[in-house]
């Protein structure tokens, strides 16, 4: 739950003890069908051989997720930057760890600074599916990143908890649809109806749809049928640890 002194947030992150454990990051491709380029890579969080997610999350606590979130968002960059990463980098942050979004973006932006990572190559991408008490709240935090130069995103969009309502507040650069209405959806009238009306009511806000989860020729297919041309899924590209992925290393879907 946020605060209510906008300090708070603040000295948890400064005065913080250091993590008590370390982690890296592994890379899934987010391509263009249209263009046959990679548009981003979604940094993804792994311990520091490659373990799952979950080795990592399971070390964050009510003390120490505010101080997580700031060095995941450096840590992504430095390693994108390592990498030479020439696409766009989608990093995920917890917008229940935000307490001031002005102050908590300071050790983001000095981190692209310092590794000569461009702030406009950078999508801030959080999941709709993480209870936020405050939409409203959410939507400042976005519009604030949107005013600073960074692409934003909604995760997960269809399954959470702001839904149509965080539209109607915020329009981010981008929605990413929930895998669950991506599988199958080549067999679905209902998955590509839903679909269908999520892209036109998208086109009118001008907000990209990314589609996740695609696991099949037929599903990409379908989808660009339907007027997304951003996907990601193992069939484009699994995520590769502290790695990227080239154009000619896709399968594309014809």
């Amino acid at each position: 739950m946020r605060s209510n002194d906008p300090g708070a947030g603040c000295a948890l992150c400064r005065d913080a003890e250091p993590l008590s454990f370390d982690f890296s990051y592994a890379f899934q491709p987010i391509v263009d069908v249209d263009t046959r380029r990679v548009f981003a890579h979604e940094a993804l969080v792994r311990g520091v051989s490659g373990e799952s997610a979950r080795s990592v999350l399971t070390g964050v606590t009510a003390d120490n997720r505010y101080a997580f979130d700031q060095a995941c968002r450096e840590k992504a960059i430095a390693i994108a930057a390592r990498l030479g990463l020439r696409s766009h980098l989608s990093i995920n942050f917890l917008p229940n760890a935000v307490y001031r979004p002005e102050v908590c973006i300071r050790s983001t932006l000095q981190a692209a600074r310092r590794h000569g990572f461009p702030v406009e190559r950078i999508i801030f991408e959080t999941v709709e599916g993480e209870q936020v008490s405050d939409g409203k709240w959410l939507a400042e935090i976005l519009n604030q990143y949107k005013r600073i130069g960074f692409m934003t995103a909604i995760d997960d969009f269809g399954a959470g908890f702001a839904g149509l309502n965080l539209l109607a507040d915020f329009q981010p650069d981008m929605v990413k649809l929930d895998m669950a209405l991506i599988r199958s959806i080549d067999q679905s009238p209902a998955r590509r109806a839903i679909v269908a009306g999520v892209v036109s009511m998208c086109g009118q806000l001008d907000i990209d749809v990314i589609a996740e989860g695609i696991e099949t020729a037929n599903e990409a297919r379908c989808l660009r049928d339907l007027g997304v041309h951003l996907m990601q899924g193992y069939w484009f590209g699994k995520p590769r640890f502290e790695s990227s992925t080239h154009e000619r290393e896709i399968a594309w879907s014809d």
